[in-house]
């Protein structure tokens, strides 16, 4: 009703200040009488309702706020009087005294917009004996009529009489003020008042309002930070002594932000300087905050002033700075500082020891985290669900499936409900194993223990089937899923593509890709990455390479298996220029070249014969990053060898000796056919024997090189010992094997031995090639066997093979013209 009555208020043309005195002399009866009868007669109501009349009519209705306002809104709406200051005033102080707040607003604003140029705090002065209200509730409200109207200057004005007049300012009025002012950024006003409004708050804290926290946390929440470092000396230069959990609250809140880390540690300081002293919690949100954005430095510094102070860390302070470390990959450190703090008798829970077995998950190394396990069991811990689960999936992790199965027992012994966690970590074990039956096994015990799989769960096990050439299973699986409403995404449409790419499905990769398409999932990296694996798989490199730029212009985000799988193929077809492009386009897209990237660099700039600046990249990576791999190791010594640096190469395996490196059968394969070549038989048998006490086992590579050399510079008596030492070790020869035979026993003119050979790979299901063709059709035509030689030479034909350009000169030489005319036919 009252809203109703002040929306009919009309604007006013004229102001006029008229005094409460006169609501001291009413007018008698009669002359009200005589007045409105005049008023009436003449048509004209405008004498009737003079100021002093309508403020007398109003102090009349001083106890009945409802009459008052509907006089209020007769006389100015259908009367057309237009209400004084005064009268504005007057019906403020009639809905206050009444408690009347929110119509006192409107009445406000609306006297605001008519008489805002007027001292309304002088003339609200003008009415307090009259209508005997409170001079706190009065101004207060005028101070928060004008802050809520954006007047501020005039806000701040009455803020300045009311603290110079000793009257209270109501916390809420105070509040409203310095909300609008900090949301309004007024700095300048602020800070021109600060003195009086620490003079307010230390009243007000007497009174049970925590003015000191709500302004500070008003200027941290508006990110004013200086201001709450003035606002908080100048409370203490009052005498006002903050409580410190007021401090640490406001501490935590500038915390939140790394931005705001550099005030929070101010602050901080000015708590060391003024007051109130830091605590333990003080020291540990701020320890947190530097933890976090990996400051452990200022942490560390932190944490030694603390305990100079005498504060003693606590369960908390030790479970954030050995977070901290964890995170930071300072396992040792982080091992250290827990070694500390048990010694100290600080009772660590099992969330920390839990946090720091996870880091030992994440870094691969299970032996640390069963130390950590059984010191948490000494400590009288006993595992919960979560740390159950992170030892599951480290075991799993590390391969050790059968293990984790082990805990799982003990895990349900203890009467713990498994997790799903649990099982998927269990199912993925297997699944990387190859063992889908026991996969399968845990996944049907999940769900009779009521237990519905998830997307993480279809997806492990959708990608083992795919992984082992079961799509069509994994594709019924991957229906199941969508009918049970799992939400599908990119990666269990992977592990599907995935397997089509193994089995080399083009066509139903496409059709998985356009299903993505129709269910609105992103194809990410790796999906585009098997296609273009695919298309490199088949050859088709062009088609490749404009799928790659497809990419780019879509802003896929590249990784560096999508730039190494391009520029390994075109390493191998001599492209060089295709490859340095793609690298530099690597490096403009801010892709991180990862090492197996610059092991295509350096392969393809040895066989360049760019040994320069193959050697300048190496020296990059041994001092920039990434770490150099074995296989950089070996693609450097192999360069080595190609450009008839032996020695050199031999160098740098040496002092590789004497570095954490572990070498591989193809590292001194390398070395051994290096040796071999270059006829260094005996060094070649040293490094053999080298390989040997490192337990490192020679393959058929490692021993074809050996034998390779025996032939050409030792006895044959040697190299057919070696072939011994194979079959004893059960690693059988290959056609290179054989091969390498082969021309030995021809260049010796054992003819019938080498033929017998021949036989002796076919016998062993071993698809001879050219090389071996060629080998023994030249060993028969030296030795003047040429009808033997054409034989083989027409048996190779006709099993398809085109002999290169070694074999036709041989032909050409010794079998004449027939024999290659034998040749175009059979081609033709």
């Amino acid at each position: 009703m009252f809203s109703h009555a002040l929306k009919l208020f009309k604007p006013l043309i004229s102001v006029s200040r008229i005094c409460f005195s006169s609501i001291s002399f009413p007018l008698s009866s009669k002359s009200t009488i005589v007045h409105l009868s005049y008023a009436f007669q003449g048509g004209n109501f405008a004498p009737l309702l003079q100021s002093t009349y309508v403020n007398q009519n109003l102090f009349f209705l001083r106890s009945k706020p409802t009459s008052a306002i509907r006089f209020f809104q007769w006389s100015e709406n259908v009367l057309g009087y237009s209400h004084s200051l005064c009268s504005h005033c007057a019906l403020i102080h009639i809905l206050l005294s009444h408690r009347l707040f929110g119509i006192a607003h409107q009445v406000f604003e609306k006297m605001l917009q008519r008489h805002w140029e007027w001292d309304v705090f002088g003339a609200l002065c003008d009415g307090f004996g009259a209508y005997n209200s409170n001079p706190n509730t009065v101004y207060s409200f005028l101070l928060s009529g004008y802050c809520q109207n954006g007047v501020f200057d005039k806000g701040i004005d009455a803020f300045l009489r009311m603290s110079k007049a000793g009257i209270d300012v109501a916390p809420h009025a105070l509040r409203t003020m310095m909300d609008s002012l900090v949301a309004s950024q007024c700095i300048g006003a602020i800070v021109s008042i600060l003195d009086e409004i620490c003079g307010q708050s230390g009243k007000m804290i007497k009174q049970g309002f925590n003015f000191y926290a709500f302004l500070a946390m008003s200027f941290v929440n508006h990110h004013l930070f200086e201001l709450v470092l003035n606002f908080h000396r100048k409370m203490i230069d009052r005498g006002i002594m903050p409580v410190i959990f007021d401090c640490n609250k406001i501490l935590k809140t500038l915390c939140k932000e790394e931005t705001s880390l550099e005030a929070a540690s101010q602050f901080f300081h000015t708590m060391l300087k003024v007051g109130p002293s830091p605590n333990v919690v003080t020291f540990s949100t701020l320890i947190d905050s530097y933890c976090k954005a990996k400051r452990l430095d200022e942490a560390f510094k932190l944490y030694h002033f603390m305990m100079a102070r005498g504060i003693s860390p606590d369960l908390i302070v030790y479970s954030i700075l050995i977070d901290g470390l964890f995170k930071n990959g300072k396992l040792e450190a982080g091992v250290c500082l827990l070694s500390e703090a048990l010694e100290k008798g600080v009772k660590l829970d099992s969330v920390i020891f839990g946090s720091i077995m996870d880091s030992f998950v994440k870094a691969g190394d299970l032996k640390k985290l069963i130390v950590v396990y059984n010191k948490m069991r000494t400590e009288g811990l006993s595992p919960g669900t979560v740390t159950y689960g992170i030892i599951i999936n480290g075991l799993c992790q590390g391969g050790h499936v059968l293990e984790a199965c082990g805990v799982f027992g003990e895990y349900v012994k203890r009467g713990l409900e498994p997790s799903e966690c649990a099982y998927s970590c269990l199912i993925d074990g297997f699944c990387k194993l190859g063992n889908l039956k026991e996969a399968f096994i845990w996944y049907r015990k999940m769900l009779e223990n009521g237990l519905l799989p998830d997307l993480i769960i279809y997806s492990i096990l959708v990608n083992g089937l795919s992984q082992q050439g079961r799509v069509k299973e994994a594709l019924q699986l991957f229906f199941q899923a969508t009918m049970v409403g799992i939400q599908l995404n990119a990666y269990i449409f992977n592990g599907l593509i995935d397997g089509y790419y193994r089995l080399s499905q083009m066509t139903n990769m496409m059709r998985l890709y356009n299903l993505m398409q129709v269910k609105n999932i992103h194809p990410d990296v790796v999906t585009y990455t098997l296609f273009l694996k695919l298309l490199v798989d088949q050859g088709e490199l062009e088609k490749a390479l404009a799928l790659f730029l497809r990419m780019l212009k879509q802003n896929v985000p590249l990784d560096a298996i999508a730039y190494c799988t391009l520029m390994d193929s075109f390493c191998q077809l001599n492209k060089t220029k295709t490859v340095m492009w793609l690298f530099q386009q690597m490096l403009r897209n801010k892709v991180s070249p990862d090492i197996a990237i610059y092991n295509v660099l350096l392969r393809r700039l040895f066989k360049d014969f760019q040994f320069e600046d193959a050697m300048k990249l190496f020296h990059k990576l041994a001092t920039h990053g990434p770490e150099p791999d074995i296989v950089t190791f070996n693609t450097v010594i192999c360069g080595y060898c190609f450009s008839d640096k032996l020695n050199e190469a031999i160098q740098l395996y040496e002092t590789l000796s004497n570095r954490p490196v572990r070498f591989t059968a193809i590292t001194f394969s390398i070395l051994i056919d290096a040796l071999c070549k270059n006829g260094r038989i005996n060094e070649a048998v040293q490094m053999f024997r080298r390989m040997l006490e490192k337990g490192i086992e020679p393959n058929v590579v490692t021993y074809s090189c050996l034998v390779d050399g025996y032939l050409k510079f030792q006895s044959m008596g040697s190299a057919f010992e070696l072939l011994e030492e194979m079959a004893r070790n059960k690693i059988d020869p290959n056609i290179v094997s054989y091969s390498i035979l082969m021309d030995g026993l021809c260049k010796r003119g054992l003819i019938d031995d080498a033929l017998s050979t021949f036989q002796s790979a076919i016998s062993n299901g071993l698809l001879l090639d050219v090389v071996a063709y060629t080998i023994l059709i030249h060993g028969c035509c030296r030795v003047g066997r040429l009808t033997e030689a054409r034989i083989l030479y027409q048996r190779m034909l006709v099993q398809g093979m085109v002999p290169d350009h070694v074999l036709q000169r041989v032909v050409a030489d010794y079998l004449g013209a027939q024999s290659m005319t034998t040749y175009k036919e059979l081609s033709f």
